[in-house]
């Protein structure tokens, strides 16, 4: 009973991988230009100074890049590439309309993890390091970045150069799957061939199987319209330093092979644990992280999170947000903390739906720099009580009596009389179940009365 679980032993990577610190070095030389730039904003756009940007975007301001420019002996063109990278890599944080220099650019010269991860988050965005032409379809472009972690898995196992026929073959195979997965069955309507049938109603159990296309009538990918998104999939990593592109083949580089891995190995780990929810919704994953530890749930999320691009992960966790249970909302923003800075415009975007305001105002005031003990001090009186009630829905719904109590204690209105009438007052959907279930938990019976009385009058309209 008093022994511990045996943990699992540390994973080791494969042999031939450098050792941490001169991963660390190879990430330092690679980011060098970035962290050169970071600096000179550090010292020369701190506070008291003119702003860095100007379009509240934290792109360089012309007269900015000019300055490095003349201060750094580089042209405009390579300041604003060098900066871009520095955002990518958070050695500078975009905060609403301002940019300042990120922890990692503090810890730059003495961490070695930190250096790691900078240059893991600038691998992570390579679609955004080196963007793809304009005459590219969309469509077609999401397609590709979504096939590859499978490519680059490829690579990993082969431990060498692949020819990138070879490549292209895998690459087709992997979107081919993708679109077979989104169900992309064309179908004759009465405007001709060839249009798409909505997908709900694919997807819908009760649609006629008479309208579903035989699996060999779905169209395989075309290679010849993925060779130059391949071409440009891989000039973008080899420009992150993920890997190497010439002489019509491919290469990870050891930081590209050690980053896949750890990837890999997130992915197995998620596979391995109790919960198991690697492949599921979100939803249904934070369902299952309802009952983990903070720190066990905080692992969950981030091998859930690697196993997906961080776009669709974070809107993934926003629409679940969106749902009735209040229990998943707050998981929800609790794996956004996990993402971080990416997931910040998503946040940013839903600041002015009732439903999510109070959770995105914390997140956004946690994320600027605020001690979450203080993080609250930005919600106003009727957002707090909002907030009150929504995590009082949470507890009645997955929680036990005594925690619905202790939860009354936590409330900023100093008697339960002053509580109810604000709790009446900002109009909570949940309001109702939640007084109710207050009601039935309470030991006292004079309180709990109250309560079942101010139910009553909030269910009547009174």
């Amino acid at each position: 009973m008093n022994q511990r679980p045996a943990r699992r032993p540390a994973p080791r990577p494969p042999e031939g991988t450098p050792a941490p610190a001169e991963l660390a070095r190879m990430a330092r030389s690679g980011l060098a230009g970035a962290a050169r730039v970071a600096h000179w904003a550090d010292a020369a756009l701190g506070p008291g100074s003119d702003g860095a940007t100007a379009d509240g975007k934290a792109t360089l301001s012309d007269a900015s890049a000019e300055r490095a420019s003349e201060d750094l002996g580089l042209t405009v063109a390579q300041v604003r590439a060098d900066w871009d990278t520095a955002r990518l890599a958070g050695l500078v944080e975009v905060h609403g309309d301002s940019a300042r220099p990120g922890w990692r650019l503090r810890a730059w010269d003495r961490d070695d993890s930190a250096v790691l991860r900078g240059w893991v988050a600038l691998f992570d965005a390579w679609s955004l390091a080196y963007p793809e032409p304009a005459e590219f379809e969309p469509a077609a472009v999401a397609e590709v970045v979504s096939a590859m972690p499978q490519v680059l898995s490829f690579l990993q196992l082969s431990a060498g150069p692949v020819p990138v026929e070879q490549l292209l073959d895998l690459l087709g195979q992997r979107v081919t799957e993708l679109r077979t997965e989104r169900c992309e069955v064309p179908y004759e309507t009465e405007h001709g061939a060839g249009a798409a049938k909505p997908l709900a109603a694919l997807r819908s159990a009760d649609a006629d199987p008479a309208d579903r296309a035989p699996a060999e009538d779905r169209a395989p990918a075309d290679e010849t319209e993925l060779a130059p998104l391949l071409d440009w999939a891989l000039h973008a990593l080899a420009s992150v330093g993920a890997l190497t592109y010439g002489d019509g083949q491919a290469t990870l580089t050891p930081l590209g092979s050690w980053a896949v891995w750890v990837k890999l190995e997130q992915i197995c780990v998620a596979a391995q644990s109790p919960a198991g929810n690697i492949e599921v919704a979100a939803e249904e994953m934070l369902r299952g992280c309802a009952q983990l530890r903070p720190n066990a749930a905080r692992a969950e999320y981030r091998a859930w999170l690697a196993a997906r691009p961080v776009g669709s992960a974070v809107t993934e966790l926003v629409d679940a947000a969106r749902g009735e249970d209040a229990l998943l909302r707050g998981l929800a923003f609790e794996a956004l903390r996990v993402v971080g800075a990416p997931a910040e415009p998503d946040v940013r975007a839903v600041v002015d739906e009732p439903t999510l305001r109070p959770y995105a105002l914390l997140w956004l005031a946690e994320h600027d720099g605020v001690d979450p003990e203080d993080a609250h001090e930005v919600l106003t009186r009727e957002e707090a009580t909002w907030l009150w009630v929504d995590t009082a829905a949470a507890v009645a719904d997955h929680g036990e009596a005594p925690l619905l109590v202790r939860h009354l204690e936590s409330a900023l209105q100093p008697t339960v009389p002053a509580l109810l009438d604000e709790v009446r007052a900002v109009g909570h959907p949940r309001t109702v179940q939640v007084l109710v279930a207050l009601a039935a938990a309470h030991p006292d019976p004079a309180l709990a009365k109250a309560v079942r009385r101010a139910a009553f009058q909030v269910h009547t309209g009174g």
